[in-house]
């Protein structure tokens, strides 16, 4: 009798949640640990503070993360910030922004598959976490833009996309 790959039962000898916690340790991210499982993190950005929940779901094998800042989108403002989330996202190579619609609240997820047993490096880890911010700290200012100051999703994301060259 043969096997699917996806039905073999892998030993995993380290939690990618315990890696995540030496990452954040080394790089002086605040973190708690809620369970084996999970663990959250605020981080400091430009713009605002940063929290991150990292979630290993052994199911999937994968290892589930979701940055949210504090912004809460208003019931009158959710039709513009879903256009605003569509544009974003096309500009995004990993992951992708979200509006949790029972919060109002906007965050960028992503999730790295570790199948068969794989075991992330610092590196990816410390890598998908960075990735996160960047995406965070870059849209920040669009969907300040259309939550609170009232501008369309095509102007914000124009601001956002727009590169600064030089110093003044």
């Amino acid at each position: 009798m043969v096997m699917a790959v996806a039905e073999l039962e892998i030993e995993r000898d380290i939690n990618p949640v315990d890696m995540i916690e030496h990452v954040a340790s080394y790089n002086n991210w605040e973190f708690e640990r809620s369970s084996e499982d999970e663990i959250n993190l605020t981080v400091a950005g430009v713009w605002t503070d940063y929290n991150a929940s990292l979630s290993w779901m052994e199911d999937f094998e994968a290892l589930h993360m979701a940055c949210a800042f504090d912004l809460k989108v208003p019931e009158s403002r959710i039709p513009e910030t879903t256009k605003l989330l569509s544009l974003v996202n096309e500009q995004m190579l990993i992951g992708h922004f979200d509006v949790w619609m029972k919060e109002g609240a906007v965050m960028f997820r992503q999730t790295l598959m570790l199948n068969g047993g794989a075991v992330p490096t610092g590196e990816q880890l410390e890598c998908l976490m960075v990735s996160a911010l960047e995406a965070c700290e870059r849209y920040y200012q669009a969907f300040q833009f259309v939550v609170w100051a009232g501008h369309s999703a095509a102007e914000a994301i124009e601001g956002a996309l727009f590169e600064t060259r030089g110093t003044a």
